[in-house]
């Protein structure tokens, strides 16, 4: 089958390549996916270019990249149930722990993985379900129910947040978002009650005021480094500050004050080591937005396998309103 690898870190241009590789078997517990898409998220094109903490080398001679994707069941392994297959499927953390990912016309893994698709949603959806789409969920219901909540979702145009702010309108919260003037539009669309520009020199102020004056029962943030400060005034006596992420500043400097004072809970969300109950739970909430109609996975642009290069030079260039997908059969 032919598949993307790369061999050594580095840029796309200089280290993705496709090439033909064995065709892989499901072994014990495992079923094989025709792939129809594969998701390209941040923290693929981050640990390409080799920018994962504390890894200075491949742990394995060629990484085929990508955690996400969409496809069909066609073998199953000793103990799959073969009414499997056929199935249309979505699949988290094909790259995970592993050399092969999505990023290639099948997968053989553990059947846990392939989740099956709701009737009606399409393969290019199910590829923005893993990443994206069990982050938004984790982050806003990882706490439990959320409604008659205030939560705040920074940076409510990217790609998580987007789904983060359909979601959290969705289970019955208040929904406010930070994003760029152009984006408010959008943000609303999505379900935000209110909308505030990340970059105003009095955020904080902003926020409470959009909020009513009251301050948030819950914070989503994308870039903790950068928002701390503003969190700290923001946030709800025993509030919570979910984060998913801190790019822009990966040691940032903490107000443990206001923090302390507030009982603030900070969570860490890691939505590859999600427990097999907070999986579940995230994927059932999913899966019922998805059935109502109340979450839409919006794809900015979709490349064919042999373009991949592209697909990652999308996503670092950032500003882009939807998921990067890589059709895998083309």
């Amino acid at each position: 089958m032919r598949a993307i690898t790369y061999t050594a870190y580095g840029a796309a241009k200089d280290v993705l390549k496709l090439v033909d590789v064995a065709d892989p078997q499901p072994a014990a517990g495992e079923v094989l996916v025709a792939l129809e898409c594969s998701g390209v998220n941040p923290t693929d094109v981050k640990r390409r270019a080799g920018a994962r903490p504390g890894e200075t080398e491949l742990p394995y001679p060629a990484i085929c990249p990508h955690s996400d994707g969409a496809g069909t069941i066609t073998a199953v392994g000793e103990g799959i149930d073969a009414a499997r297959i056929g199935q249309r499927v979505w699949i988290w953390n094909g790259q995970f722990g592993r050399a092969m990912g999505t990023c290639a016309q099948s997968i053989a893994l553990a059947a846990a993985q392939a989740v099956p698709l709701p009737d009606g949603v399409s393969f290019e959806t199910g590829a923005s379900l893993g990443i994206p789409g069990l982050t938004a969920a984790h982050v806003v219901f990882g706490g439990g129910p959320i409604q008659g909540k205030s939560l705040l979702i920074h940076g409510g145009n990217g790609n998580v947040g987007h789904l983060a702010v359909q979601l959290a309108k969705w289970g019955g919260a208040r929904v406010t978002a930070t994003a760029r003037p152009d984006a408010f539009a959008r943000c609303r669309a999505a379900g935000a009650d209110a909308v505030c520009d990340y970059r105003s020199t009095t955020l904080a102020q902003d926020l409470l005021a959009a909020n009513g004056g009251g301050r948030f029962d819950r914070i989503i943030d994308v870039e903790f480094g950068e928002n701390i400060e503003v969190n700290a005034q923001v946030i709800a006596d025993r509030g919570t500050i979910s984060v998913y992420g801190s790019a822009k500043n990966m040691t940032p400097q903490i107000p443990f004050g206001p923090l302390l004072f507030a009982a603030v809970t900070i969570d860490i969300a890691l939505i590859y080591l999600l427990t097999a109950a907070e999986r579940e739970r995230a994927i059932t909430l999913l899966h019922k937005a998805l059935q109502e109609n109340a979450l839409s996975c919006p794809v900015a642009e979709v490349f064919p396998l042999a373009e991949t290069i592209k697909a990652h030079e999308a996503v670092e260039r950032g500003a882009r309103e939807g998921a990067i997908l890589v059709a895998t059969q083309r």
